[in-house]
């Protein structure tokens, strides 16, 4: 069976392409152009979810959601204020797209901190590249609609934190943020099968 899957706020379409690898109708859309040739919708991806699709993986932006980033939300013993506008609209995208008019949902970011998690909730499970034939940690949430959990598909050794230790650049949350290619499939797999 063909699915209509969106892969919202992806701009590398690799979850995309994975999924077009296996006969699906899959789009991504994020607010940049795709990194490779294929269908992409350019825009707010909360806006394209009323378009008929049977399955919805989104990567909202994680920069005010993630454990990592709190330590810039609270200075002195202090919130700051325009930190902490910056989460509350985080938290209304990442609910929208939760609440999205599609049966199928998996939300996809790194853990959240406190303040976060108070608005997004418990995910359902956490999974990391080592699961799925890379070596690398990166511990990485899904909540999930109507879908059954990732299982592993090739755990193999090493544990490199490589995304963590990702140098200083410009591009340096387009590196952390990329999707590897074994979750990829194993998403294809397991959830574009349903």
């Amino acid at each position: 069976m063909v699915s209509r899957v969106l892969v919202a706020c992806e701009f590398s379409g690799v979850v995309r392409d994975a999924f077009l690898a296996r006969g699906h109708d899959a789009w991504s859309c994020d607010l940049l152009p795709s990194e490779r040739p294929g269908p992409h919708l350019i825009g707010n991806a909360a806006l394209h979810c009323r378009n008929g699709w049977d399955l919805m993986i989104a990567h909202p932006p994680c920069t005010y959601l993630a454990n990592s980033g709190v330590r810039w939300l609270i200075v002195d013993g202090v919130m700051i204020y325009e930190r902490a506008c910056d989460l509350h609209r985080a938290i209304d995208f990442f609910n929208a797209l939760a609440s999205a008019p599609i049966e199928r949902i998996a939300l996809e970011n790194p853990i959240p901190h406190k303040y976060a998690k108070q608005g997004i909730g418990q995910y359902s499970q956490i999974i990391h590249p080592w699961q799925h034939g890379h070596g690398e940690t990166k511990s990485t949430c899904l909540w999930l609609k109507n879908l059954p959990k990732l299982v592993p598909t090739n755990i193999v050794s090493g544990r490199v934190a490589r995304v963590h230790r990702e140098p200083p650049s410009a591009d340096r949350w387009k590196a952390r943020s990329r999707t590897l290619q074994g979750i990829a499939d194993a998403m294809a797999d397991q959830w574009g099968s349903l």
